[in-house]
């Protein structure tokens, strides 16, 4: 594998520039995005339910959408090379407003199958589209900035969706199916007035969409789709799925849940920005050295946990490593294409994917066959491995802009 060459990491200033105004618009529009899904995904298991689907139909529906954008990813690439990855963006956020509309006015389990499918081929268009996107927008020496205000809108939204979720659901429950609806299409109208002429900053000039094999034998590359892997493991299969047994067990009920997630999303946001700068002014190594680590040692404490308020505490250690990820891995991907979209920017998204929904299944079977314990020791050896690779990357230290 190659440590350096075309599209290693640049140079950084010491006082570094703003950020162009197309990276805060990406961030509003993802935030619009995370807030429709906070609204509408409490409410989903419920809505089905009406239609006299059962528990294992209700998964089905759920694990459906992330199926679907599995799928679709390895298309997104070469799809926003041929038509322009804002086109592809707006396309996707127009197919996610049609799938939540007509799921709000399904009438069958069987239709919401289908309009579920279709959103979630709708939101792996956006989200492929839009990293791609703030890459090429973002300038070399601003990526891991820029990949921290584009998760902060993601932050701030998944915070507030659900709270809003309820008093939505309680006037009827396809309410919130049709306001995730409409920020959609306020979020494509955003896109196409403001993006439509924006600048390709962080796009080297000269320089060809970089070929997947190319991509795989360079380590920067492989280090951070390791990374989106084991994030993707550990907040879909062991956060979102293990924690809140883990509470239960304890006899709490699902509130105090919902109070611990809050809280450690409450300290991600607040250490986003500051890692997104760390990440460009130390470097991508330093950052992706102390993210890893950190998540890893968080997660491994977990189980030794035995109490809700070390349980909070630890999920609160782990988020300042995830406010790292957030940023690191992105911005290292920005640097091995260069700025420029396709296949790599796919391949990125679709390692979290992975995570995303093999990480629940295998997790439940490991908690359920050998012990908790284990099934908290699956994402930390994972995250432990991306830590050990991490350290494989090569060290280059900012400098002054001239």
């Amino acid at each position: 594998m190659t440590t350096a060459g075309p599209g290693s990491v640049p140079p950084v200033a010491t006082a570094q520039p703003s950020l162009p105004r197309e990276v805060y618009v990406l961030s509003v529009v993802g935030g619009c995005v995370m807030l429709g899904l906070g609204l509408v995904l409490p409410v989903l298991p419920v809505y089905a339910a009406t239609f006299g689907a059962g528990p294992a139909q209700i998964g089905v529906l759920v694990g459906l959408f992330a199926l679907m954008r599995l799928a679709t990813s390895p298309f997104c690439g070469r799809l926003g090379v041929r038509f322009g990855e804002r086109r592809v963006l707006v396309a996707g956020l127009l197919l996610c407003a049609l799938s939540s509309a007509l799921t709000g006015f399904a009438g069958s389990y069987g239709q919401l199958l289908v309009f579920r499918s279709l959103g979630g081929i709708g939101s792996v268009l956006f989200s492929v589209s839009a990293l791609a996107t703030l890459l090429a927008v973002a300038p070399a020496d601003g990526r891991g900035r820029a990949g921290a205000v584009f998760e902060a809108g993601f932050l701030l939204g998944g915070v507030c969706g659900p709270a809003l979720s309820g008093p939505l659901a309680v006037i009827a429950l396809p309410v919130p199916f049709v306001v995730y609806a409409v920020l959609l299409l306020a979020a494509a109208a955003l896109t196409l007035a403001v993006l439509g002429a924006g600048r390709a900053t962080g796009a080297e000039p000269g320089r060809a969409v970089v070929r997947l094999p190319v991509l795989l034998r360079d380590r920067r590359y492989v280090v951070a789709c390791l990374a989106g892997l084991a994030q993707g493991w550990v907040l879909f299969g062991l956060r979102s799925a293990l924690v809140p047994m883990v509470v239960v067990a304890w006899r709490h009920d699902v509130t105090w849940v919902g109070w611990a997630f809050t809280i450690s999303a409450v300290v991600q946001a607040l250490l986003i920005t500051p890692a997104g700068r760390a990440v460009d002014r130390a470097g991508r190594r330093p950052a992706m050295i102390a993210g890893t680590g950190v998540a890893a040692a968080a997660i491994t404490a977990l189980v030794f946990v035995d109490t809700y308020a070390w349980l909070v505490v630890l999920l609160c250690v782990y988020a300042a490593g995830s406010a790292l990820l957030g940023a690191a891995p992105a911005a290292l991907v920005g640097d091995v294409v260069a700025g420029r979209g396709g296949s790599g920017v796919a391949l990125f998204s679709m390692c979290t994917d992975v995570g995303a929904v093999v990480g629940p299944v295998v997790v439940g079977l490991i908690a359920e066959r050998v012990s908790v314990p284990a099934a908290f020791g699956s994402g930390a050896a994972l995250l432990g491995v991306a830590f050990l690779a991490s350290w494989t990357l090569t060290t280059v230290r900012p400098t002054p802009r001239s």
